[in-house]
């Protein structure tokens, strides 16, 4: 998942420059009265430096990213027996990765170029899709927990609360919800050229700008991380004392193996997102409200560092679901080995007249095993 962008920096330039997805530390610094001084802290060889590391590791990110949430995307979609609830969300979460990381080959050019070349609708889009792959991933995952807590807490209930038709309405939710942020943000999203002559794509809050500023970080960590990190903590905590508090959750011991391994998975990919997304998060507010010198390397490198593992979130997931989940496992193997599938079918489909076993574990609908 993938740190949005918002302007000011809680340092005392003036605000014409992105938080989440800033430039600030590879840029002169800026003091007011329009002058300008070159950080003392970090040479220009060090800036080219961090601009193709940033570059190296974000095109692996977004390789990694799109490809694998794109496959993610094409089993749900493609097999029948993938169409559940919980895989829904899935497919949520991985259509939001993989906008977020299709942003990442811009973010590049940014850094190595050192301003925005590509004009103010592309400025508007791409901060926007920051905004909306934040706030849907988060609600995504927190339905998700949700969702797996009636499984594990209220089998009964859950009957007819989890069904794939409902999963995909509180999903166009999200994303109506999440636009109530995204959309504000594409509209006051601007390009402006600094002193420098340098284009920057950036937030323009109405004055005084760094009070808005101030109260949309501040609201962005509360929305977006923790309330849902509550909400999530409270359903893992009640799942936990259920799960000790009883033996056999379903009464059929395959029932109950794969409700576990699912809940497993989701705790997996949950605790992925919040390890990565925290760093940044406290960053943001740490440096809001206490001076930094964003001049010394330590502090440079923490930045980068931070940005970095809340991009390389959307790019781990669909290496999860390939380690904690056979179905998708089986699915990704099929679709990267293509002509090994096409030879086992045909060696397979020769027997099935006397076996009735399918030719391919994800080339017929019905050979994907369902999860709870």
């Amino acid at each position: 998942m993938d740190p949005p962008a918002v302007t000011g920096s809680g340092f005392d330039e003036p605000y014409t420059l992105m938080v989440y997805n800033n430039n600030n530390f590879l840029e002169p610094t800026r003091l007011p009265f329009n002058r300008t001084v070159e950080p003392s802290a970090m040479s220009e060889r060090a800036s080219v430096i961090i601009a193709i590391s940033i570059t190296a590791i974000y095109s692996a990110i977004c390789v990694l990213g799109l490809l694998g949430n794109v496959l993610v995307m094409y089993g749900v979609v493609r097999y029948t027996k993938m169409n559940t609830a919980t895989n829904i969300y899935i497919f949520n979460l991985a259509l939001a990765d993989a906008l977020a990381t299709s942003t990442l080959p811009f973010q590049s050019a940014k850094y190595l170029m050192r301003t925005w070349p590509f004009g103010e609708l592309l400025c508007k889009i791409i901060i926007a899709i920051d905004y909306y792959n934040m706030f849907t991933s988060i609600f995504t995952l927190t339905m998700m927990s949700v969702d797996r807590y009636i499984a594990v807490c209220h089998p009964v209930r859950a009957l007819e609360f989890r069904t794939p038709v409902k999963a995909k309405i509180i999903n166009i939710c999200i994303w109506i919800l999440s636009s109530a942020i995204g959309i504000p943000v594409m509209i006051i999203a601007v390009t402006r050229v600094n002193e420098n002559g340098k284009i920057i794509c950036m937030l323009k809050f109405p004055d005084p700008e760094r009070y808005y500023d101030n109260v949309t970080k501040m609201c962005v960590f509360i929305v977006a991380f923790v309330v849902p990190v509550l909400v999530i903590s409270i359903c893992y905590g009640l799942m936990i004392l259920r799960l000790k508090s009883v033996r056999w959750l379903s009464g059929s011991k395959e029932k109950d193996k794969n409700l576990r391994r699912i809940t497993r998975m989701v705790l997996v990919v949950v605790a992925a997102f919040i390890i990565c997304w925290t760093p940044i998060h406290i960053f943001i507010i740490f440096k809001t409200f206490i001076k930094i010198d964003h001049k010394n390397p330590l502090v440079i490198i923490s930045w980068h560092l931070c940005i970095a593992l809340g991009y390389m979130n959307s790019s781990l997931n669909p290496v999860l679901y390939a380690f904690l989940d056979e179905n998708f496992k089986r699915c990704f193997r099929e679709f990267c080995l293509p002509f090994r599938s096409y030879m086992k079918q045909n060696s397979f489909s020769r027997s099935r007249n006397t076996t009735g076993e399918p030719a391919s574990v994800c080339g017929k609908a019905d050979s994907v095993r369902k999860p709870t």
